[in-house]
């Protein structure tokens, strides 16, 4: 026989979230920023002193890549044979000149230790990032026009076809000199 409703509690999401966010080797931090939501907040629903909204396990589900049942205590949904990204849905980000966009293809739970991207870089656009953790290297494969790549103070010219593989432990950059847009394709390893 069903409890009456007054009797039912609202699902304790607090352990499963930390177990996700643990297994992603994610702080709070880095969840915080991932999903949009405060890193009190979520400190008090691994603590199970706040229960999260639908739009807040939404937003958890989608930054940690689970189904949001596996938040609210249900069993992870098994993954398809084929699973398809339609291209509305594939995340992107863009230099604050607008002149670089990276569309993140990579799955969201890779996320720090294997990532790739399609990366277009109009004339002009420079790609400048500050150093990752030692150890970590970057695959850049040039599609169409040309790039050049600068790490460790050394600058390299690539046209359509070549592909670098550089550390990436101080900053580099990524920089399009050209008259003609270019594409690639980048991939970055963390150890």
């Amino acid at each position: 026989m069903n409890k009456p409703a007054t009797d039912l509690e609202p699902p304790r999401v607090g352990a499963a979230l930390q177990a996700l966010r643990s297994s992603r080797g994610l702080s709070l931090d880095d969840l915080s920023k991932r999903a949009g939501v405060s890193k009190s907040m979520l400190s008090q629903i691994e603590r199970n002193q706040a229960n999260p909204t639908v739009a807040v396990v939404w937003r958890l589900a989608n930054a940690l890549g689970v189904e949001m049942g596996e938040l609210l205590g249900g069993e992870r949904a098994a993954t398809p044979a084929i699973e398809t990204v339609p291209a509305h849905a594939t995340p992107g980000l863009t230099s604050p000149d607008g002149l670089c966009k990276l569309r993140i293809l990579g799955p969201i739970e890779l996320a720090g230790q294997f990532e790739w991207y399609e990366l277009s870089v109009q004339p002009g656009g420079v790609l400048d990032s500050q150093a990752h953790e030692p150890g970590s290297r970057e695959h850049l494969s040039v599609l169409t026009g040309s790039l050049e790549v600068t790490a460790q103070g050394v600058t390299s010219r690539l046209k359509a076809g070549e592909t670098a593989r550089y550390a990436v432990d101080g900053p580099h950059a990524i920089r399009n000199s050209a008259k003609s847009a270019a594409t690639a394709l980048l991939v970055v390893l963390h150890p």
